[in-house]
């Protein structure tokens, strides 16, 4: 009997620990350099800071080598420094912003932060085999479904700054969209595996393109219809393009036909067009966009200038951290706090952050390549994707390559619910990563017919 050795993966745990060290360096590194830079001297709290940090991080690190000792090792150290650095940001803005008793964004931030990695560790620890999560493909639905409607109920409903995406809890608010796009990615991956076949079938070609049966055209348009109603009930255009977006690039994905791709792009500018012609805020930002230094743009706002100009200011090298002035601008630390860090850190810094968010993206596009089944599959690149459109949408919008929305950027920007969603996704990731790179179970004996013997292939750890 032949004997073929295969050699099983590495955990690569022991790497994740090295770089969630260098991560841990360079955020405190970060935070050092404000207090030097703003009191001369290094902050009070760095040693506190560095040692909750170290805790948080470490838990996810720990329970990974528990209960997911498969898992990709650069995710987590990527979201260290990501929502490492945004948290010195936002503390370096409280500073700027406390001669006029504004701040304490940093320590809201730093606790829905411990909240969200909290849900990391559920996830990790409950969620054993993320295709249990294909059971609840409809109930995902609903429930998504729900938390896109609940800012329009009475009385709990919130508006702020002309949009209504938020509900009031007792002295909190929190943005239930940011939930509901993980649902809404459960839901799409779970419908597209099963109707997949029938998706893929071509009707007519037309200009080069097989074109899907009229049949099928039904939950393109339905997707399109329900990001129609958020931009016109809820007015917020940013969570609109992100749920049609992601239900596009998962047709795509499922199908591989590039006809759902052109219908899916027509349908997303004759709608932006008709919203244009009918809504005032739509119109306000695409002026905002075309012609931000435009007298009838800057009485309405000058945010977006205030934005360029400070990532002018920081040329090639930046400031330096502490020493800007991105308090001048509106909402620094949530819907322009890319502008934030490209004024103090300059373009290499920007391009820094924008290689981690790469980075991050094709790990969970590599993860989702890799897991064996087809609803792991998709639902992995549907939340990489969405890491990845946000990025475009919020990076895109202030500095002009599309109409400026209301989105924030994942880990970095100040706000609860986006941290706490993005933890939850980070955890999804992560648990898939760990199916997708555990080794396969070791087949017993099978029959070599060139040999004509029996063989045994034994892993070798």
């Amino acid at each position: 009997m032949a004997t073929v050795t295969t050699l099983a993966p590495r955990t690569r745990r022991n790497v994740e620990l090295v770089l969630l060290v260098f991560a841990v360096l360079i955020v405190l590194l970060a935070y050092a350099s404000v207090g030097i830079a703003m009191d001369d001297e290094l902050p009070p709290s760095l040693v506190s800071y560095g040692v909750g940090l170290i805790v948080l991080v470490g838990a996810v690190h720990v329970t990974l080598r528990l209960r997911a000792k498969y898992a990709d090792p650069v995710m987590l150290p990527i979201a260290t420094v990501l929502n490492g650095l945004g948290l010195v940001m936002i503390h370096r803005l409280d500073r700027a912003h406390e001669r006029s008793g504004g701040g304490a964004f940093a320590f809201r931030q730093l606790i829905w932060m411990t909240i969200g990695v909290a849900l990391c560790l559920l996830i990790l620890w409950l969620l054993g085999d993320h295709r249990r999560l294909q059971r609840f493909t409809y109930i995902a639905m609903a429930g998504g479904l729900v938390l896109l409607l609940l800012p329009l109920a009475p009385g709990i409903g919130k508006n702020i700054n002309g949009s209504r995406i938020w509900i009031g809890l007792g002295p909190l608010s929190f943005q239930p969209g940011e939930l509901a796009k993980i649902l809404l990615a459960v839901f799409f991956a779970g419908y597209l595996v099963q109707t997949r076949d029938a998706l893929s079938l071509v009707g007519r070609r037309f200009v080069g393109f097989s074109l899907p049966r009229a049949r099928d055209l039904g939950p393109i348009l339905v997707a399109w219809l329900a990001s129609l109603g958020v931009l016109v009930f809820e007015r917020d255009l940013g969570s609109s393009l992100l749920f049609f977006g992601l239900f596009v690039a998962l047709l795509y994905v499922a199908t591989e036909r590039t006809s759902w791709i052109a219908i899916g792009l027509l349908l997303f500018v004759g709608g932006s067009y008709v919203a244009y012609l009918l809504f005032g805020h739509v119109q306000t930002r695409v002026l905002l966009w075309l012609h931000p230094f435009s007298q009838k743009a800057l009485e309405t706002s000058d945010q977006i200038v205030r934005g360029l100009f400070g990532m002018a200011n920081g040329g090639l090298l930046g400031t330096g951290l502490g020493q800007g002035r991105p308090d001048l601008n509106y909402y620094a630390e949530s819907d322009l706090i890319f502008p934030s860090f490209g004024e103090e850190i300059g373009l290499i810094g920007v391009f820094a952050l924008l290689l981690l968010y790469l980075l991050l993206v094709e790990r969970g596009l590599r993860t989702g390549l890799g897991v064996r089944d087809g609803f792991g599959k998709l639902l992995a690149t549907g939340l990489s994707f969405t890491f990845a459109l946000q990025c475009f949408v919020v990076i895109g919008g202030v500095t002009r390559v599309i109409p400026l929305t209301g989105l924030t950027i994942p880990f970095l920007s100040y706000g609860g619910s986006s941290l706490v969603a993005n933890w939850a996704i980070l955890g999804l990731l992560l648990r898939i990563s760990d199916q997708a790179r555990r080794p396969a179970p070791p087949p017993g004996p099978v029959v070599d017919p060139a040999a004509g013997a029996e063989t045994q292939v034994v892993r070798v750890p």
